[in-house]
């Protein structure tokens, strides 16, 4: 197995020539890149009421059902932010939603959870995501839903998403591998 940075590396050359992409590839990529776009643009508008980012939402979730959690920690549970996702956390605690605390054998670990204004907005974003799973989810059956969540994992293997995902979403029947 080949271990990938980022989806935008190169592909390996197994025919020791360049050859385009065929025409289900460049179709399949961009059907990912409008889905992700049609579900950030409708995720952002159901959110624009509640003054937050996907990524902020996404934090306030994860936090809400796994805190409390070093940045570290958070940062392996997060899809929407690469990286350290430190500045969405300054902005939130900034706004009162998220609170840190030091821990209490260790003060220089410092612990992130929800404040109770955050720990209110929680219902209302439950609501978004659910209403965003069905919205994603309406057009396929259980086995379509099936079929598409593995060639995902597949298309991502190998890459740090696909760890968070792990992480986040476990499975026995993904193995991995290509």
């Amino acid at each position: 197995m080949t271990r990938r940075t980022s989806l935008a590396d190169p592909p390996v050359d197994v025919g020791g020539h360049d050859s385009p992409p065929s025409t289900g590839d460049t179709e399949l990529r961009y059907l990912v890149l409008a889905a992700q776009r049609e579900g950030a643009r409708a995720m952002s508008a159901q959110l624009r009421p509640l003054g937050l980012t996907p990524a902020q939402a996404e934090i306030l979730l994860v936090l809400s059902r796994k805190a409390p959690l070093t940045l570290a920690e958070l940062g392996r549970q997060v899809v929407c932010e690469s990286g350290s996702p430190s500045r969405l956390v300054d902005t939130l605690t900034k706004a009162g939603l998220v609170e840190r605390e030091p821990g209490r054998i260790d003060r220089r670990v410092i612990y992130l959870r929800l404040s109770t204004r955050g720990e209110e907005m929680i219902p209302q974003l439950r609501e978004v995501d659910t209403a965003m799973d069905r919205m994603v989810g309406s057009g396929l059956s259980e086995e379509h839903r099936e079929i598409v969540i593995m060639a995902l994992r597949r298309v991502i293997d190998g890459t740090p998403s696909a760890a968070t995902i792990a992480e986040r979403f476990p499975r026995e029947d993904f193995t991995g591998g290509k």
